[in-house]
């Protein structure tokens, strides 16, 4: 470029930068950057994973080229280069690079398949009473390592048996993967959970698939510094399982978390982009997949929360096909607290003409029938009136007779849980909120598939009715 002249004879300070702006290939790559200036130059890199082909340059045209590898750190990467000219001139070019880390595992997609599929309505419309088969697929250490052994296809006809239409399995997926820089599940592992899918499905029991607690690694980062890399493994994750599952009808239901860690607005949008990985994963892989009905958490699980923030769904190409999960221990302090805390004691008793005058102390003060009543009604008109069924994917109180706390008043304590279980059951089913009740074995047992609890089952039923 030949230089400006003022009128006084002096020559303008000429330098540009183009692009201003550049985005990086996830996967790496090479891009040009164009320098025009009638002065020397030189840029600043202060990032060690961004290489320039020159950091200096004379007067006239100059092309500098941007290369990086691709970035498996998990998180998108940033630099701003700074150019500056002898001649006082500098310019600022931005330099991104989103995260990648795992390959596509949607190998073999096929042509979307409907027949059969009903939309999330119809197919909430089908099943009553959901039943957990908790603290066993989803154990940290395996299946049997929590204490529950196997599970077997007797015990799903057993849970079938005792009056429920729909089972939940929590699930560990991460803490199953047979290389960690792949993502990759291991394969004995995924034809176990298939095996079990199958226990459901071969007795016509709707089952809801979900990638439960797994070690944190979603709801424990709802953060901007880890989406990426939380979507990405979301994404590499549902699409093996999406793919392994493929061929079940709708009595398959997947889910994309469990209790996910979000409390406010901004939270909750980073949670939607996790949603928004697990649809696109699954609907991406296509057959019945493309219209399978998806299950989206909302923050914390919480009626309230969910319907305050969760006012907007992910877009899904298929219409009618999503639901909304929300949980309900409601009092905490009644409902699992198994031992006093710092902020507040366990209640024994709950509900109206359920408290006790002989241990006071006690009795609930909060979270009683007008509070899951408003809980429930905060969802119903936020999703349900709106034709996007609610699934509550947990819930449970749990007695405290054979504990080492034991209600002074063990009568209305073991009263009071027989009557939350049942008003829960039954105002959310008033409203259509399906109810999937939380089991780790107290309940059923799964060693002879015997009742261990008859009034709670007792108390479903009729809640159910």
């Amino acid at each position: 470029m030949t230089g400006c002249k003022k009128n006084n004879g002096t020559i303008t300070p000429q330098l540009s930068a183009s692009p201003s702006e550049i985005v990086l290939p996830a996967s790496g790559g090479t891009t040009d950057l164009t320098i025009n200036g009638n002065a020397n130059w030189t840029i600043s890199n202060g990032a060690s994973w961004l290489q320039l082909s020159k950091t200096s340059g004379n007067s006239g045209n100059s092309t500098v080229q941007l290369s990086a590898t691709s970035n498996e750190t998990g998180a998108t990467r940033s630099i701003t280069l700074s150019i500056d000219a002898a001649n006082g001139q500098a310019r600022r070019v931005s330099v991104s690079q989103p995260a990648t880390i795992y390959p596509s595992y949607n190998i073999s997609p096929q042509a979307p398949d409907s027949i059969g599929m009903s939309t999330a309505v119809q197919l909430a419309d089908k099943f009553t009473l959901g039943w957990n088969i908790g603290n066993t697929l989803e154990a940290t250490g395996g299946e049997t390592s929590w204490g529950n052994p196997l599970i077997t296809e007797s015990y799903v006809k057993f849970v079938k048996q005792s009056g429920f239409t729909a089972i939940r399995l929590p699930c560990a997926w991460d803490l199953h993967v047979d290389n960690k820089a792949t993502a990759h599940i291991d394969q004995n592992w995924m034809n176990r959970v298939k095996e079990v899918v199958g226990y459901c499905v071969n007795n016509g029991l709707y089952v809801m698939l979900n990638i439960h607690w797994d070690g944190g690694w979603l709801e424990n980062n709802i953060t901007k510094a880890k989406q990426d890399s939380v979507s990405a493994k979301q994404k590499a994750l549902w699409e093996q399982i999406a793919t392994a599952m493929r061929d079940y009808d709708e009595h398959l239901l997947f889910a994309s978390a469990n209790e996910p860690n979000a409390d406010d607005a901004e939270e909750t949008g980073i949670l939607l982009q996790y949603h928004q990985a697990f649809i696109n994963a699954v609907r991406s892989t296509g057959g019945k997949n493309s219209y399978r009905v998806l299950i989206l958490q909302g923050p914390s699980t919480s009626m309230s929360l969910t319907s305050q923030y969760m006012t907007t769904l992910p877009a899904d190409p298929v219409a009618n096909r999503l639901m909304v999960e929300a949980h309900n221990y409601t009092p905490s302090q009644f409902c699992f607290l198994s031992e006093d805390a710092s902020w507040g004691k366990m209640f024994y008793y709950w509900g109206s003409g359920h408290h006790s005058t002989i241990e006071p102390d006690r009795n609930a003060t909060y979270g009683e029938e007008s509070d899951i009543i408003s809980d429930y009604d905060k969802v119903k008109a936020a999703f349900i009136d709106k034709g996007i069924p609610v699934i509550m994917g947990e819930y449970g109180a749990y007695r405290r007779d054979n504990s080492n706390h034991v209600p002074l008043d063990l009568a209305t304590h073991e009263a009071s849980v027989d009557y939350w279980i049942t008003f829960t059951t039954k105002e959310a089913l008033a409203r259509g909120i399906k109810p999937f009740w939380w089991d780790t074995g107290g309940a059923l047992d799964r060693s002879n598939n015997t009742v261990k609890d008859q009034r709670t089952i007792d108390a479903l039923i009729a809640g159910s009715h």
